[in-house]
């Protein structure tokens, strides 16, 4: 409950409009209210600010005095900028006998990336709702499951939709916020939760592809002839140099944070191969230049053996990776 949440109860105790501060009386149930969401759109997903934007329409279907239309966003942000519109001024009696109302939301919300499995990261983006008068003793949100929660052509430029749904949740406030004789409170919450993923395609074919390419040319050094040793010392210099770019192309999109993604782990192990490149290059040389007569064949046959060595082994230690992340 925030500042704004406390404010309200109390401007409606003034106002004598909710007895006891909005409590149930001794032994009375808490007003259950059906609650549901379809989510319209949803864009602007700012990594860096850790927010994106939501387009939806929220409804309630009760039984009972206590409007459950008073509520707050827990996890908005940029309250300036949010547009709410009522579906209708009072509430509306169904059939049943059941009180209806709701409205349309858009703006900002909240949410912490966590990018530690990047660029296979998944996100529980989620928007909270809670009543700004009654505690949970008083009023209880419950998920409307019987329709649908997301517009049937709801795309995620860039992402992939993997799930919707709806949650439940008591929020406890441990803080009287300063108001002496009043106890912490605990409030109903509902959540909807949109689960995203990157495509497999990103982290393959843009990602992962031109590492592999970069690779398999500083593996070049150990393919020519071991006489050549400029030729060969200047392949796995490049692929060093190619990796450095590389890593800082896909660096730039992601904000400061202070610990290596899953990309980060890769390219240590594609480092430490180009280091084992290098050395065994210039060992060789060495040790060909030691000799009169350097036995080129064994140095060759020599050279190949290690480089399908290496493959694998950056192939496996790859899948290892992926697997553990």
């Amino acid at each position: 409950m925030s500042i704004t949440h406390f404010l309200s109860c109390l401007l409606l105790l003034c106002a004598g409009l909710v007895p006891s501060a909005g409590r149930c009386a001794p032994g009375e149930q808490p007003q259950p209210v059906h609650t549901g969401i379809y989510l319209m759109n949803l864009y602007d997903l700012d990594i860096d600010e850790h927010s994106f934007y939501a387009d939806f329409y929220l409804w309630f279907r009760w039984r009972g005095e206590r409007d459950p239309m008073q509520i707050e966003f827990v996890n908005a942000v940029e309250k300036w900028g949010f547009t709410r519109e009522d579906f209708h001024e009072e509430p509306e009696v169904l059939a049943d006998g059941s009180y209806y109302n709701g409205m349309r939301i858009e703006g900002r919300f909240f949410h912490p990336f966590q990018l530690s499995k990047f660029p296979l990261d998944r996100h529980d983006l989620q928007i909270w709702i809670e009543n700004v008068v009654y505690p949970v003793d008083s009023l209880v949100y419950r998920p409307d499951t019987a329709t649908q929660l997301l517009r049937p052509d709801l795309d995620i430029p860039g992402w992939n939709i993997h799930r919707a749904g709806l949650t439940a949740r008591v929020n406890h406030y441990g803080t009287d916020f300063g108001e002496l004789g009043i106890k912490a409170s605990d409030f109903s919450n509902l959540g909807f939760e949109l689960v995203i993923q990157r495509p497999l395609a990103y982290f393959f074919l843009k990602l992962l592809l031109p590492l592999l390419i970069v690779l398999l040319a500083g593996l070049g050094a150990l393919i020519i002839h071991p006489s050549y040793l400029e030729a060969r010392v200047s392949l796995p210099v490049g692929a060093l140099l190619s990796c450095v770019f590389l890593q800082q192309a896909y660096d730039s999109a992601l904000p400061d944070i202070g610990y290596m993604v899953l990309m980060d782990q890769i390219y240590l192990v594609a480092y430490a191969l180009i280091g084992l490149i290098i050395l065994r290059v210039v060992l060789a040389g060495n040790r060909s230049a030691e000799v009169a007569s350097p036995d080129w064949v064994a140095i060759r046959r020599s050279d190949r053996r290690r480089a399908w060595i290496y493959l694998i082994g950056f192939c496996l230690l790859v899948g290892v990776l992926v697997a553990l992340s």
